[in-house]
């Protein structure tokens, strides 16, 4: 690599970037596992519960950069309708 001032900032620049960016995809990938689970647990109402949270945590994301907005909208897309599909767990 050369050495060069401009290049030894951005090296800074990217190092913290990539920092932020790593931090806001691993808990928006806390929230998608949790409400996978939920729906695994055909929990419909926490499901349900969980969902407009999870879909804020996606457009947060999205706005920040750390990942695309088409993808943003296939996981939003796919989480709602499986919650929608979970049948109520039978009482006992």
């Amino acid at each position: 690599m050369a050495i060069h001032k401009s290049t030894i900032r951005q090296r800074r620049v990217s190092i913290r970037r990539t920092a932020v960016n790593k931090k806001n995809k691993s808990s928006l990938r806390t929230e998608v596992r949790r409400v996978r689970e939920l729906i695994h647990d055909t929990n419909k109402d926490e499901a349900l519960k969980h969902l407009p949270r999870l879909q804020s945590a996606i457009d947060k994301t999205v706005k920040k950069g750390a990942i695309h907005k088409n993808k943003g909208n296939r996981l939003k897309s796919r989480l709602s309708r499986q919650a929608a599909r979970v049948s109520a767990a039978p009482s006992k």
